[in-house]
């Protein structure tokens, strides 16, 4: 028999990488633990030599689709009297040295479970999972745990904490974990700020889009103002309001077959803008009138993305196919969160 300790840093907190470890290491038949640390993630395994080998050797390669290892390193450590494989609770130090996973936009899995009547999380608004939803944005310390993000004021329900405490469930550790019945919710205000009540705020927001109205809403950080591209004069009074006179507006569109009217796109920008990173990119668009003239005066080209957030896509399925993304913020000033 043969044990190691094995360090691994870079992105490997907030991205499943736990759980991947724990049943790569049952697959192999070692025995052990893993834990986050301030510094990455902390792996002892043991077993046969040459299944510990194969586990160091194809531990990057294996590794989810989020993670990013910079570093790998091991020692050897004296055979203990064990049988299983643990996850065990995170440690901290003073030290702190590891990456911190980006905001990453909903995955396929989660999008067709939010729209699902079936699914408990029907139509949520902040469904997530180990493989995608917020990060960095909610993270306030390391190493990345619940306790340590904006989610700490959400007690999970008896349904989530079955899936976050299951290392054979998708949203094992899943520190945005949520649901309607535990998680954030989702409203909207008037002009005053007041909390408009007994509407659906997701359908009435749509609403308001269409009738030309800027609204606030929220992405995975910070707010953008929106408004219906195809309406000139909303627009106009959007450049007005924050004071850009001229720069191009990014656009969100519903989804590829209104992309496709609208730019020439290829397969290659087509998959960056399917990928989790979901940017904007510039296209060269086929109809100056498809949207207002002052979305992009003088330009050949458009800025658009796809919704990367379950807000965005719950959104768009009640209103305006085209959207005016822009941050919130008046120009040359710092975006609000």
């Amino acid at each position: 028999m043969e044990r190691l300790r094995v360090h691994i840093n870079g992105i490997v907190q907030g991205v499943g990488f736990r759980p991947f470890v724990f049943n790569f290491a049952k697959q192999l038949e070692l025995t052990g633990e893993v834990s986050n640390t301030a510094q990455g993630v902390l792996v002892e395994i043991q077993g046969k030599p040459g299944n510990v080998q194969r586990f160091v050797d194809t531990l990057e390669q294996e590794a989810p689709p989020l993670a990013v290892i910079a570093e790998i390193g091991s020692e050897s450590m004296t055979v203990k009297d064990e049988d299983d494989f643990r996850i065990i609770p995170s440690s901290s130090n003073v030290t702190v040295s590891t990456l911190i996973s980006p905001d990453v936009a909903i995955c396929e899995d989660c999008r067709r479970e939010m729209f699902d009547p079936s699914d408990r999380r029907h139509l949520y608004p902040f469904i997530n999972c180990t493989n995608c939803g917020p990060r960095y944005t909610i993270i306030q310390n390391i190493p990345y745990d619940r306790p340590f993000t904006s989610m700490r004021h959400f007690e999970l329900c008896p349904e989530c904490l079955r899936e976050y405490e299951d290392p054979q469930d998708r949203r094992f550790h899943a520190q945005p974990n949520a649901c309607h019945i535990c998680g954030p919710h989702v409203w909207l205000t008037d002009d005053q700020g007041e909390k408009m009540e007994d509407v659906d705020p997701v359908a009435e927001a749509a609403r308001l889009l269409g009738t030309g109205m800027i609204l606030a809403i929220k992405g995975l950080g910070g707010f953008h103002l929106a408004v219906d591209a195809r309406d000139d004069a909303a627009v106009n009074r959007l450049r007005e309001t924050k004071g850009r006179e001229e720069k191009p507006f990014a656009l969100m569109v519903k989804d590829m077959a209104v992309f496709r009217r609208l730019v020439n796109v290829s397969e290659q920008e087509e998959r960056q803008l399917r990928s989790i990173q979901a940017p904007i990119i510039l296209l060269r668009h086929k109809d100056s009138n498809a949207v207002a003239p002052s979305v992009a005066p003088g330009n050949d080209r458009l800025g658009i993305m796809l919704p990367y957030t379950p807000l965005h896509h719950l959104l768009m399925t009640h209103g305006p196919d085209i959207l005016v993304m822009t941050s919130a913020n008046y120009s040359e000033e710092p975006i609000c969160i």
